[in-house]
């Protein structure tokens, strides 16, 4: 997907397609994580990007807001200019900044001073970890200040970690077909959302990137309670309960 935006207007197509599909599905509120390490990577004009996103969401019926991904494997020095971009952007639509990309190649705590400063800059913070490696990862997103965590499966692993989330309400955002699809979890029976949901731990339900995956939110939630038994209802409160700008709880209306 990514080798076919070549310019602007591919991300504003990509952009209106996930739109439409979110608003089929009754969706009114979307926090989107734009890949924006892997468009510096690819020598693409970021600020260009972006003024293309936004000019479409501000046509949408959806309340969008931008949460903006530095690719963790490739440092510090290369996630700067993300940070520093979200920070200049903050009043135009960015809401979050965080960390996606491998794990292992890129440990949270290199990111440590660049979480700080996004901090003080009033950015929210997420990071993706606990999905190929270890609770470590998760205990080392938490250290570092995020507010949410990305997957975070493999918190299910530690207990203390397990009640650290639970007791600080830190949420996880889990997306139930990408594990299947990537790996992260060999069968849909291993998948650990009961447990986590069942141990107490904040729940949001995510698609991940349902044009790869080939998923949308109503079939994760659908996923969620045919095959897990959880309830919808508690689920997409979440959604508003913990999301960085969500509208009045009174706009809620996820379903088909």
């Amino acid at each position: 997907m990514n080798r076919k935006l070549l310019m602007p207007q591919h991300y504003a197509v990509a952009a209106q397609r996930l739109f439409e599909s979110l608003e089929s599905q009754g969706v009114v509120y979307a926090e989107v994580t734009l890949s924006a390490g892997v468009i510096l990577w690819k020598q693409q004009d970021l600020g260009e990007v972006y003024d293309a996103l936004a000019q479409v969401a501000g046509r949408s019926r959806l309340e969008v807001r931008w949460i903006l991904d530095a690719t963790r494997q490739w440092g510090p020095e290369a996630a700067r200019p993300v940070f520093q971009f979200a920070a200049e952007r903050k009043d135009d639509g960015i809401v979050a900044v965080g960390l996606g990309g491998f794990e292992s190649q890129g440990p949270a705590l290199w990111f440590r001073d660049l979480y700080a400063r996004a901090r003080d800059q009033d950015l929210r913070l997420v990071c993706h970890a606990g999905e190929t490696d270890g609770a470590q990862s998760v205990w080392d997103a938490v250290e570092i200040g995020a507010e949410r965590i990305g997957h975070g499966i493999r918190a299910i692993e530690d207990p203390r970690l397990i009640a650290l989330l639970r007791e600080r309400q830190i949420p996880l955002e889990i997306c139930i077909t990408s594990n299947l699809r990537t790996g992260a979890v060999a069968s849909i029976e291993e998948h650990p959302v009961r447990k986590l949901y069942e141990a107490g731990v904040p729940i949001i339900l995510n698609t991940d990137d349902p044009a790869l995956f080939g998923c949308t939110l109503l079939g994760d939630y659908s996923l969620a309670e045919q095959t897990f038994g959880l309830p919808i209802e508690p689920l997409t409160a979440n959604a508003f309960r913990y999301a960085f700008a969500a509208p009045p709880i009174q706009t809620r209306d996820l379903g088909p």
